[in-house]
């Protein structure tokens, strides 16, 4: 069978150590959801897929274009689905990637993101998310980074995600992450913790 854009983004977020291989891996994503939205126009998945992909290409090209457009397309899916526990993870995540990236200023002039948003997105996600480990896991990387002093919330988040289940790859991933933060989280270690989440989020094994 061949390859989702999902199976692809996944590849190229949490495998690639090449910035060059990991555009190309996009563009593959892109180009994908494309053929899937030309057939079916209605197909969330792959409307989804694309967000993301765009999303992942302005990241690491620095295109505010691409960024903002995945935000729309974020936007669009939540209208739809408001209960939709992937998109409020990508609206969390594309807020607090925003805010860490650019600091809190640069980010909200420049493109209108915002911690708080970012936050309440992704308590919305992981609560809407059930048992599998992709909400909180991700949830947990996340919460750290935006805040190394915040670590009862995120040990919440990283237990949580280190009983969930794995029912795709991703989920297993991102509870592998998880688990490889609880020891810097159980000694209190923000620091430590959020250096650690910096190398387990997406193109994490990229350098720097």
């Amino acid at each position: 069978m061949a390859e989702t854009p999902r199976d692809i983004l996944t590849a190229a977020a949490f495998k690639t150590d090449d910035k060059a291989r990991a555009l190309q891996l996009i563009g593959s994503a892109i180009t994908a959801a494309d053929r899937a939205l030309a057939a079916h126009p209605g197909d969330r998945e792959a409307a989804l897929q694309r967000g993301v992909a765009i999303g992942y290409r302005g990241k690491l090209t620095h295109s505010r274009t691409d960024v903002r457009a995945s935000l729309d397309v974020f936007q669009k899916l939540l209208a739809q689905n408001p209960r939709d526990a992937e998109v409020q993870m990508a609206i969390a995540a594309w807020h607090l990637g925003a805010v860490d990236e650019l600091g809190g200023f640069l980010a909200r002039t420049a493109l209108g993101a915002k911690k708080d948003q970012g936050l309440s997105a992704l308590t919305r996600a992981v609560d809407l998310g059930g048992n599998r480990a992709f909400y909180p896991g991700l949830a947990a990387l996340m919460q750290i980074r935006s805040d190394h002093g915040s670590v009862a919330a995120t040990r919440r988040f990283a237990e949580a995600a280190a009983a969930g289940q794995t029912p795709t790859p991703l989920d297993a991933i991102l509870k592998r992450a998880a688990i490889s933060m609880l020891p810097a989280l159980r000694a209190n270690d923000g620091k430590a913790a959020a250096a650690l989440a910096l190398k387990l989020l997406p193109f994490g094994k990229l350098p720097g």
